[in-house]
């Protein structure tokens, strides 16, 4: 019998809630997992192609050291879900301009890993998915927490609740008394400029960087009115804009980027817009103050604030281990535009979290992570 203790709600259903649900299904858990939309993958990880390599930096970051952690955790994952050709492709990545070189990626659709983890999850029979299940306020009922719509309808009930919707974590968490300052996520509108790939390759491999441009991904796939095999350049990134839009300014962006990468790209770019064959995707990431990830355990403000009170904590500096927690409640979130390379690696140390189990990363990659992080800033400002 499944321990009712070790009963979670995900809510968001993109590649971080997909993630973390096939993990703790893996792991025992009973898992609802709830999105706005119709099904998974419909926010940003609806993205027709995106690149999964590494964040190439002259001396080791947080980010870089993360990133190649992430890469071998979601290329396992592509090679043992997602058939080749049917959601991804191995390939090389021609880094200009900044950190010159060429390194080994992945071209991939996000939402073919994010169906696939969702199925595995569902032959187990300990996850249940909900859509048009619009999350907008959590509170803290009967020892856990109960999800709740705009008009105060349960959606769900659990000990456990994590949250991985992206820019839609801000309020959701919001809602459970999180000061505004300690969740510091924004966000970030992309647009891609796509076409049919028609004749050979333009390019050896896809080219980064302002901007990625893919000469040729094959997929089957993509929506059914779209061409089999595309190319690809993008995205814009455009801060605190939230809309979906297709717009001509950013296809121009993009061209111009294109122009500077790789000219004959550009020149097919410019004749697919000029015959009408261009086509675009638009999408909202979510980016942190740090460009960090959120991960794990959230801080309890009221906690936290009777333990700065506390005579004896005149010069205190709260860190991960001394940081009281809210009971039950997590995040995954802001992953940025890395979340194929960062998803599965932070689910999996999440849910490691979740089980009360020794997290498999080094303390201050972890900590580097600690939704708590911008609290402990707060803090030690107020006490300078």
């Amino acid at each position: 019998m499944t321990d009712p203790v070790r009963h979670a709600t995900v809510v968001g259903a993109g590649l971080a809630g997909a993630a973390l649900a096939h993990v703790l299904v893996a792991r025992g858990w009973r898992v609802d997992l709830l999105d706005a939309a119709n099904g998974p993958a419909r926010g940003a990880s609806a993205l027709p192609v995106g690149m999964l390599s590494p964040h190439v930096t002259r001396a080791p970051t947080p980010l870089s050291r993360m990133t190649s952690l992430g890469m071998a955790a979601t290329r396992a994952e592509l090679e043992a879900r997602v058939p080749a050709g049917a959601g991804w492709q191995a390939c090389e990545v021609h880094n200009r301009g900044h950190d010159p070189g060429v390194w080994p990626a992945a071209l991939v659709r996000p939402g073919a890993l994010v169906a696939a983890w969702i199925a595995a999850a569902q032959g187990t029979g300990r996850l249940t998915t909900r859509w048009h299940a619009p999350a907008t306020r959590l509170v803290r009922q009967d020892g856990g927490w109960c999800v709740q719509d705009a008009q105060g309808q349960p959606l769900a009930r659990s000990p456990v609740v994590a949250v991985t919707g992206a820019i839609g974590s801000l309020a959701l968490l919001a809602s459970s008394g999180l000061p505004a300052a300690w969740l510091p996520l924004r966000p970030v509108q992309g647009q891609m400029s796509l076409g049919e790939q028609l004749g050979p390759p333009l390019a050896g491999g896809p080219q980064r960087d302002n901007g990625v441009f893919v000469p040729d991904y094959a997929d089957s796939g993509l929506p059914p009115d779209w061409p089999a095999r595309i190319w690809s350049m993008g995205s814009t990134y455009e801060r605190g804009a939230t809309h979906t839009d297709i717009r001509n300014d950013a296809h121009h962006k993009n061209l111009q980027s294109l122009r500077a990468l790789h000219p004959a790209g550009a020149d097919a770019f410019e004749q697919a817009m000029t015959e009408g064959r261009l086509l675009g995707w638009a999408g909202v990431r979510c980016a942190s103050l740090d460009r960090l990830p959120l991960c794990g355990a959230l801080p309890d403000p009221a906690a936290l604030e009777a333990e700065k009170a506390r005579p004896d904590r005149r010069r205190w500096r709260p860190g991960p281990a001394d940081t009281p927690r809210l009971p039950g409640l997590f995040t995954l979130c802001a992953l940025g535009s890395r979340g194929l390379t960062l998803a599965a690696w932070c689910a999996q140390r999440l849910a490691e979290q979740m089980d009360n189990a020794a997290v498999q990363a080094e303390p201050d990659l972890w900590a580097a992570v600690d939704p708590a992080r911008f609290a402990w800033r707060q803090g030690r400002r107020a006490s300078a």
